[in-house]
């Protein structure tokens, strides 16, 4: 689940929580009535076709059915199908629909299989087409692809127009245990409360009623402990301080429409870094004013920072997650920024871009 879903229940209150509800089922309702739509494209140049599918996912089996339709209404092979397993969750086979010649590989799954499928794709000459099947889907709404219309997303990840956008890269180091690893977000990481969250949110609540479950864990974790984090950005001087969370975004549009990181573009080559650190209920109240009403006026308990490379070290292990899957426990994370390494398919060639880096 990605990171902006639970930032943004962390800050909910019932209102808020109303308002998304209500608009997530309107243009659910809206896709719907397209849901069953699959039309022969217009004449386009053949591509060898593969997906790389989360089995699991309850419309995997549909997807395979309808792209190979798709696929044969253009004219072209078959698609390489390729499973994901818990032991190898895309990257792997991601490599093996490369080495296959795919001239676009489909990620169908949730933002986990989406971040493993890129983490192959970046800097490749394939193209990453999206079947978001999962539960938050921020990239898929980002990009402003068509969420909950499985046909539709499959047209615009066969036929749809291509753009590049950022990747970021992240190294997690433990210095208490030794471990040191390296992986890759596309919509946001972050280290304190937003991890412990996610980490929180009951499975069924989650299967019951989707994003909105995240409300729960966050009513109960809140106002939560803060810690005493050093944050580091393009070498600069370090900034020493008491917070609750550090987030470090590639793109941050939450649900129901709200612009948690306004300044946040996809391909403009640039992090975007947010720390909070209110200590009360009240102070996570007067955040979420501020974001739901995008107020301009500088609030101390959210501050937002923009920088290519950005470190944050803590004295104590603390959980971090990654696109909204835990990534474990770490007391320093170093995150940069990897311009337009990655090929996309989107089916809006207008939206808002940074410039190139």
């Amino acid at each position: 689940m990605p990171a902006e879903i639970a930032v943004i229940l962390l800050l909910a209150t019932a209102v808020i929580a109303s308002l998304a509800t209500w608009q997530v089922a309107s243009r659910r309702h809206r896709r719907q009535l397209a849901a069953a739509r699959l039309t022969r494209p217009v004449a386009s140049a053949s591509q060898r076709v593969a997906m790389v599918i989360n089995p699991v996912k309850a419309q995997a089996d549909i997807a395979c059915k309808v792209l190979a339709e798709a696929c044969e209404l253009a004219g072209w092979e078959p698609p390489l199908i390729l499973e994901t397993t818990v032991a190898e969750p895309g990257f792997r086979q991601a490599q093996e629909a490369l080495s296959a010649g795919a001239d676009v590989v489909l990620a169908a799954g949730g933002d986990g299989t989406i971040r493993e499928v890129a983490r192959a794709l970046a800097n490749q000459p394939a193209a990453m087409g999206m079947l978001p099947l999962g539960t938050g889907n921020l990239l898929a709404r980002n990009l402003e692809l068509p969420v909950n219309d499985l046909p539709g997303s499959i047209q615009t990840a066969l036929h749809g127009a291509e753009r590049r956008i950022d990747m970021c890269w992240i190294v997690l180091e433990n210095a208490r245990t030794g471990d040191h690893s390296t992986s890759n977000f596309l919509v946001m990481g972050g280290i304190g409360l937003d991890a412990e969250v996610i980490a929180a949110t009951r499975d069924g609540l989650k299967k019951r009623v989707g994003w909105l479950a995240y409300s729960e864990a966050g009513v109960r974790l809140l106002p939560g402990p803060r810690r005493r984090m050093r944050i580091q950005a393009d070498g600069g001087a370090a900034d020493v301080r008491k917070v609750s969370s550090v987030l470090i975004a590639n793109t941050g549009r939450l649900p129901a429409g709200i612009d948690f990181i306004p300044s946040a573009a996809v391909d403009d080559g640039m992090l975007d870094i947010v720390v909070l650190s209110p200590r009360t209920v009240f102070g996570w109240a007067a955040v979420a004013g501020k974001v739901v009403t995008r107020n301009r006026r500088d609030l101390p308990l959210i501050e937002y920072s923009r920088a290519r490379t950005v470190t944050v070290s803590t004295e104590e292990p603390t959980i971090t997650q990654l696109d909204g899957d835990l990534s474990g426990a770490a007391t320093s994370v170093t995150v940069t920024v990897d311009p337009q390494s990655l090929r996309v398919r989107t089916a809006n060639t207008g939206l808002a871009t940074g410039p190139a880096a």
